[in-house]
């Protein structure tokens, strides 16, 4: 009986050093999570007890790489763990990889989620209906290929005359 009480305290306190890490908000759209993101992989306790982040960058240049890897650690010591951050780079992150509640929480900031399906050479190319995240109208057109960030076009809806930025297919 108390080896099976130790299994569920583990698996109590891995859920719980998850739930730390997943909480923490994406540094430059703070509406989303890096679990809303894909970008936690996962977090699972070693042998030592460390809670062991798996952290996926959306991609090599992301400026704000290690601000989240940072805010994970700080987040999993503030909920009692010994960190420890893993870069995963392969497979690579993709927007697919981004939550229907993530997608959600783009657009209610005003940020039109990424099309799915980003392996789509359309996508790939820019070349999909972007609908806008204020009115839904699908009648929009890219402004410049660069957004606020390297991740993002800018773009504007023709229905409501509103400019928004749309998070890039990858």
């Amino acid at each position: 009986m108390a080896d099976q009480s130790g299994s569920l305290d583990r698996i109590r306190l891995q859920r719980a050093a998850f739930e730390a890490a997943a909480n923490v908000p994406d540094p430059e759209i703070p509406v989303v999570t890096v679990n809303d993101l894909g970008i936690l992989r996962s977090v699972e306790l070693d042998t030592a007890g460390r809670a062991v982040a798996k952290l996926t960058p959306t991609y090599s240049g992301c400026p704000a790489v290690v601000a989240i890897e940072l805010a994970v650690e700080a987040a999993l010591r503030e909920a009692g763990f010994e960190p420890v951050i893993e870069r995963v780079i392969s497979p690579a992150w993709t927007t697919d990889w981004i939550t229907p509640e993530g997608r959600e929480k783009l657009r209610e900031y005003g940020i039109a989620p990424p099309v799915s399906g980003s392996n789509s050479k359309l996508a790939l190319f820019g070349e999909t209906s972007v609908s806008c995240p204020k009115c839904g109208s699908s009648d929009t057109e890219r402004v410049s290929e660069f957004g606020s960030t390297p991740c993002k076009a800018h773009y504007r809806c023709s229905a409501c005359r509103e400019p928004f930025d749309y998070f890039k297919c990858i």
